[in-house]
């Protein structure tokens, strides 16, 4: 009887060796299959160059592919342009405040927004200049009529030739309207542009403006 069990004892290991050598080819494989699986999240379609083919990159390459070639294209030098001259017509405005104001509010926030205008003026003709950008196109500039919040030849009479609380009014309402034309534009830059100065120089644009705007609606 003993010695009829013994092959029985050793199919049955034999079996059993069998299964777990399967076991370890199968979690195996499914390690492979794992490290093969694109990683999970939304995917960015990658235009391929001229006779190549797209590309399908993941949401964290794509940034990555970003950041390393941040070349900058139409919509960055057009916002640097454009915005150049938003914040001059900005820094005339504020000009005009000394003498025609009766809010020292008014003052104070007018000299906040030409204190902070002032140096990004400097920061985009200088980011123009480092690419080799002339701060008009070859049109000879942008009309001050497609650019988002300019004030019209008209309104700026209007201001130039008021005085006292309705200067105050008539600024702070005019200064909202120039702001939130500026931040559409930042905003505009941010999902076109590529470059990552440009995106930076936005989002100081959209925090800065956003905050003058919540101070001179309480001044309204």
């Amino acid at each position: 009887m003993h010695n009829r069990r013994v092959p029985r004892l050793s199919a049955v290991a034999a079996g059993l060796t069998a299964l777990a050598v399967l076991g370890l080819v199968g979690c195996d494989s499914g390690d492979d299959d794992a490290k093969s699986a694109p990683a999970s999240g939304p995917s960015v379609i990658a235009p391929g160059a001229p006779g190549e083919e797209n590309r399908t990159l993941s949401a964290e390459e794509a940034e990555q592919e970003r950041k390393e070639d941040d070349s900058p294209n139409a919509a960055d030098v057009s916002y640097a342009r454009m915005m150049i001259q938003h914040h001059a017509q900005a820094l005339r405005m504020t000009e005009l405040v000394p003498g025609r104001a009766e809010s020292p509010k008014v003052v104070k926030l007018a000299e906040r927004i030409a204190a902070s205008q002032k140096p990004e003026i400097g920061a985009m003709k200088g980011w123009l200049r480092k690419h080799g950008k002339t701060e008009a196109d070859a049109g000879g500039g942008h009309d001050h009529a497609t650019m988002p919040g300019m004030a019209t030849e008209a309104q700026l009479r209007q201001l130039r030739a008021a005085e006292g609380k309705a200067f105050d009014q008539l600024f702070l309402t005019l200064m909202i309207t120039h702001h939130q034309g500026a931040i559409t534009m930042a905003t505009d830059v941010k999902g076109q542009g590529n470059n990552i100065q440009v995106e930076e120089m936005a989002d100081d644009v959209v925090a800065q403006q956003t905050s003058e705007i919540n101070r001179m609606r309480d001044l309204l």
